[in-house]
């Protein structure tokens, strides 16, 4: 596929949605940074307004979209063409590549290793901590929050906003006009304009959430590799290395920079994981990986529909409602994205790819990471369940790597993999914050160059902030705070693509 520039930077830049979101980033910033007590507890406060209050509808929201994506696949639209009938723009394993590293980014490596840990402790539906129960659910909970339905929540804006794009021929990359089968001409008016800027507002708040994952990972490290002292220095010098990286790899564009990153970083991650299987404890990794699975599958129902109204354990909201909070505030950014690299497939390829590969290769990453991190907790190798506790998860990664044979070996890889992993999920969000903020891009042009690399220095800022003001609650906050406005945003991308689809595709027969 061509990269092609656009009309000149200044007449393709949309100065009202530029302008609104970088206001936007630094009246959150300034506050967090000037204010941080303050600020870490107005985070909670609505944390837990959100979390309680609308807990149950993310639970139902999730599971509808879920379905209602099925129905496509399966139904009579599975077969439409996302574009004018010809070849995919990219290969299958460009294609999942790309999806898998612009989605899930480092957080896979984190939550991997250190996410059974918090289950096993606080363990759901009154499950008696540190029991074998305790365990089958701590193992099978990671898989679920990763899987179908979180996919989900990234497919039905990618479907959407690429039927409106590619068959609809809509000229312009946004949210809006994903919309626009139900909104009409308001979708160009200001009402537009707020959807638009709605989905800003949740990238950024999930994208912080990733980014400051990523760089307590890299941090401890570099920390483990160098001696240098951890601290708010090192994590500046780390975020300052990841946005120089992916300014660089967003300015070169999808074809130079974003697809050749995630090929290699596709390949890294997976060496990395071979590494692990086959010098750290391969028997128990492939039994407990049975178990996890068959155990999720078995529970899917039951942990889709769950939702504790006595609030005995706050399990529901502290985790899974801010995992589908974060899945949906990063929906719309992987819609736009999955837009630019799906033309030429079916609705059927593209619900059943994401769905089917994205939770396939989250699994691997649970299933061969936590199981390893298990193993040596219980073999008194790495004390995994004492760092949770005392809120150094970060380090629990590196000391699991650090343990095996040839640990200190494979260490470096892993920083080169955080590095490339952050990278490639950042350059694709800045990316579709500059698709989002130019007036027009047909189907073979990209945002201009100077608008990507200042969406990727922009991005920067606020996991700066979430990190001054600390802790793993505060990351959580953010993202579930901007998420509620996308709940119907969703209703409406539904609700257009439907109608489109209804209008455009005659019933055979």
């Amino acid at each position: 596929m061509s990269q092609t520039e656009p009309a000149p930077y200044r007449a393709n830049v949309d100065w009202f949605i530029f302008s609104a979101g970088a206001l936007g980033i630094l009246a959150v910033c300034l506050p967090l940074i000037l204010f941080p007590e303050w600020g870490k507890s107005a985070l909670t406060s609505a944390f837990e307004a959100v979390t309680h209050g609308l807990g149950a509808v993310y639970i139902v929201t999730a599971g509808a979209v879920l379905l209602f994506l099925l129905y496509l696949a399966f139904g009579r639209f599975g077969k439409v063409v996302l574009g004018d009938g010809s070849a995919p723009d990219y290969g299958d394993f460009s294609w999942t590549s790309m999806l898998f590293c612009g989605g899930i980014g480092t957080s896979v490596l984190y939550w991997g290793t250190v996410e059974w840990a918090y289950y096993y402790n606080a363990p759901p539906f009154g499950v008696a901590p540190g029991t074998d129960e305790a365990m089958r659910w701590a193992a099978s909970y990671p898989i679920f929050h990763w899987g179908f339905i979180g996919w989900a929540l990234y497919c039905l804006p990618g479907v959407a906003i690429a039927y409106a794009y590619h068959v609809r021929k809509m000229p312009v990359l946004r949210l809006s006009a994903a919309c626009k089968a139900v909104l009409g001409r308001s979708a160009d008016g200001w009402l537009g304009r707020i959807v638009d800027l709605l989905f800003m507002v949740g990238l950024l708040g999930a994208v912080s959430t990733g980014m400051g994952l990523a760089i307590a990972m890299i941090g401890a490290g570099l920390t483990r590799m160098t001696g240098i002292a951890s601290g708010f220095g090192l994590d500046l010098m780390v975020i300052a290395t990841i946005t120089a990286t992916f300014a660089v790899s967003v300015y070169v564009g999808l074809e130079a920079g974003i697809k050749r990153l995630s090929n290699l970083n596709v390949g890294l991650a997976f060496l990395l994981l071979a590494l692990v299987l086959v010098f750290g404890p391969t028997g128990h990794i492939v039994e407990q990986g049975r178990i996890s699975v068959s155990h999720f599958l078995a529970n899917f129902i039951t942990m889709s529909t769950w939702l504790d109204l006595s609030n005995s354990s706050g399990f529901d909201e502290a985790w899974t409602v801010f995992y589908w909070a974060w899945w949906l505030a990063l929906g719309p950014f992987m819609g736009m994205f999955i837009t630019k690299i799906s033309g030429g497939r079916t609705i059927r390829q593209v619900v059943l790819g994401t769905l089917g590969w994205g939770t396939l290769g989250c699994t691997l990453f649970f299933v061969v990471l936590g199981s390893t991190a298990h193993y040596q907790e219980f073999n008194g190798q790495t004390e995994v369940l004492a760092l949770v506790n005392d809120g150094r998860a970060n380090e629990a990664m590196v000391q699991m790597l650090a343990t095996l044979p040839l640990g200190e070996l494979v260490l470096p890889l892993f920083v080169l993999i955080c590095m490339i992993f952050a990278a490639t999920s950042y350059d694709s969000a800045a990316y579709t914050l500059a698709s989002c903020a130019s007036r027009s891009l047909p189907v073979h042009e990209h945002p201009a160059r100077l608008h990507r690399v200042f969406w990727a220095f922009a991005i920067g800022g606020l996991p700066i902030s979430l990190i001054y003001v600390g802790g793993l609650l505060s990351l959580q906050s953010a993202v579930v705070v901007t998420s509620v406005p996308l709940l119907l945003v969703f209703g409406l991308l539904a609700a257009s693509l439907i109608k489109g689809l209804v209008e455009d595709t005659p019933r055979s027969g």
